[in-house]
């Protein structure tokens, strides 16, 4: 992820701050796999376990951007040191909405268990969801360390799956609706679920996209599939 530089306390700074983000990472993977399995299982004990993790992953955002803070006003860095501190800025806010997001899902799964939510719902294609948006981050993180510009690639293209599972999955909850009013309600909370594992895909893609900044010094934010090649060009 970086250059060695003259000045072996600047590479002890940047490793920490990469070991931290590395770290962050990690404790939001573990959340997103607890949400799975909080969804698969109705598991109320797993969803708990998500939460108690929120306030490790707010901290290391809050330590990570201090010392990014830090960093580049005493080191004032330059080309792709400093691609690398906005581009790990950029990751550590993504990776702090995913573990919201993961939280979101803990929550609303302990309603919807509480409530006696009908266990005939399609909970599968959640659960296959929340898969694919885990393994996203997980890829996402892994080519952002190695710098790896087809990795991250494919995990933008990739978010594209996310969102065909959550359309395909909201035309089944309105089928389910149509066919018995009694339905909205625990529909409705997961659609909101859906939205929030949808969201997550989203983060991942923008880890991504961050990852490919500090690895070329091309923002292919908000630019379609047609345009990046010329654009990374």
């Amino acid at each position: 992820m970086m250059e060695k530089h003259l000045s072996s306390q600047y590479d002890e700074e940047l490793n920490r701050i990469s070991t931290s983000v590395l770290e962050m990472g990690g404790v939001v993977e573990s959340q997103l796999r607890h949400a799975s399995y909080a969804i698969y299982q109705q598991d109320l004990s797993a969803a708990q376990h998500v939460l108690e993790l929120e306030e490790r992953v707010n901290r290391l955002e809050v330590d990570i951007d201090r010392d990014i803070t830090s960093v580049m006003s005493r080191r004032q860095p330059t080309a792709r040191d400093l691609r690398l501190l906005v581009g790990v800025s950029r990751v550590i806010v993504n990776l702090e909405r995913s573990g919201d997001e993961a939280a979101r899902i803990a929550r609303m799964m302990r309603d919807f268990v509480n409530e006696g939510s009908p266990r005939t719902l399609p909970l599968d294609d959640l659960v296959h969801g929340a898969t694919l948006a885990a393994e996203s981050i997980r890829t996402a993180l892994d080519a952002f360390a190695r710098l790896d510009v087809d990795a991250l690639l494919k995990v933008i293209d990739a978010d594209d799956r996310i969102d065909v599972i959550y359309e395909g999955f909201l035309r089944k909850l309105i089928t389910y609706m149509m066919e018995d009013p009694r339905m909205i309600t625990p529909c409705l909370h997961l659609t909101f679920l859906a939205k929030a594992i949808e969201r997550i895909g989203d983060h991942a893609k923008n880890i991504a996209e961050a990852g490919v900044y500090v690895a070329v010094g091309k923002d292919i934010r908000h630019v379609s599939p047609q345009q990046r090649e010329s654009v990374l060009k």
